[in-house]
């Protein structure tokens, strides 16, 4: 049976995986925010960014140190550093990664540990130490034979954010949609070094700072496109390309209008990509509700996660079942062109995607 509606999907889910939740619409609603999440994730990791994603870490404003936002993803232009063997045992945590290392003196040790793996269970991103100006991450190769050590610098040069909010039973629109909209706009407006000015004629021109003097142009996006394909680091110095992963048709967007909520964060962010209904069943129905064997781990991973009683939440973004995480790794690579087709770009208007993959491959080489 064909779900192309994500209401109708979540509906199915509310009566199977979360019919012993207090309320099950509820809870699928949040469960498909996670799942927005990990395919926007395996997605990035497909397109080989791995190694430059730190995951929730807090994100300061431009020139505003003291206000953070954590967002979903941040992009740290990384340096490898060494490979070690992984270590026989249930578990890997930071603290042991960080002795066995052996790691210069300019970096220090977590306060608290952290597990690379427990309990058959990765930590995606997992940091180990810090330094001023950088931090070191493991991230556990896909034979799980090595760890690789990363060392990413603190100034991220990207940022992904994923927003969903369904419709609750009963009411046409979701009552929070506009306040996630205007916190997700707020935050893509005020941590890059280059800001948006609206012109009286619609337009989006833009500001910098250039050798100590403001510089404005009149076309953004066209800028902002040149300047990264130049390599321009005079301009771009802590600039961070800021990109918002929006999904659900009946709450966000219809096909032949944009409305409010989608309108706000289509004029913050420099890229806004839209999760098709079809693109998020698909994934659902294909992987997490299906019958094929070599998706099993991945489905009982899912399920088990929102069981009664359960003990940890093995499928997230940042701790998933170690074997569901190799199935879907292998997976996204595997089927990068068909999953790209399940994303649609609302702003820059007439771009595509290989436009922002391009992007983000000359900013990791930006020298800055």
């Amino acid at each position: 049976m064909s779900y192309q509606s994500i209401d109708k999907m979540q509906n199915l889910l509310s009566e199977t995986v979360f019919s012993h939740t207090e309320s099950p619409k509820k809870a699928a609603g949040r469960a498909l925010g996670t799942i927005i999440e990990i395919i926007s994730f395996y997605m990035l990791k497909a397109w080989g960014h791995e190694y430059e994603i730190a995951i929730e870490k807090p994100l300061p404003e431009y020139a505003n140190q003291d206000i953070t936002h954590n967002v979903e993803f941040t992009f740290h232009r990384s340096n490898f550093i060494k490979k070690l063997s992984v270590p026989v045992g249930n578990s890997i945590t930071s603290t042991e990664i960080f002795k066995t290392a052996e790691l210069s003196k300019k970096f220090q040790k977590l306060s608290t540990s952290r597990n690379l793996i427990k309990d058959g269970i990765i930590k995606n991103a997992c940091t180990v130490a810090h330094s001023e100006s950088s931090f070191c991450n493991a991230y556990l190769s896909l034979d799980r034979n090595n760890i690789f050590l990363y060392e990413l610098e603190n100034n991220p040069f990207a940022m992904f954010e994923c927003k969903r909010v369904g419709v609750e039973e009963g009411n046409k629109k979701g009552p929070q949609t506009i306040e996630k909209a205007k916190q997700g706009a707020y935050v893509a407006r005020t941590v890059s070094s280059i800001q948006r000015v609206r012109l009286s004629d619609g337009r989006v021109a833009g500001v910098a700072e250039y050798n100590g003097n403001l510089e404005s142009f009149n076309d953004y996006d066209s800028f902002i496109e040149k300047a990264v394909l130049e390599l321009n680091a005079a301009i771009l110095k802590r600039f961070i390309l800021t990109v918002g992963i929006v999904s659900n048709h009946g709450n966000w967007f219809t096909s032949n209008k944009q409305n409010k909520e989608i309108k706000v964060l289509a004029q913050s962010y420099d890229w806004l990509m839209f999760l098709s209904d079809n693109g998020l069943t698909s994934f659902i129905q294909n992987i997490l509700l299906s019958n094929n064997s070599k998706f099993e781990i991945v489905k009982n991973a899912f399920q088990q996660s929102y069981i009664k009683n359960k003990k940890v939440n093995k499928f997230t973004k940042t701790n998933i079942d170690i074997d569901a995480d190799k199935i879907l790794t292998e997976y996204f690579i595997n089927n990068i062109n068909e999953i790209q087709t399940w994303f649609n770009i609302i702003s820059p208007k007439e771009k595509n995607i290989e436009i922002l993959k391009m992007m983000l491959n000359k900013l990791r080489k930006l020298e800055v």
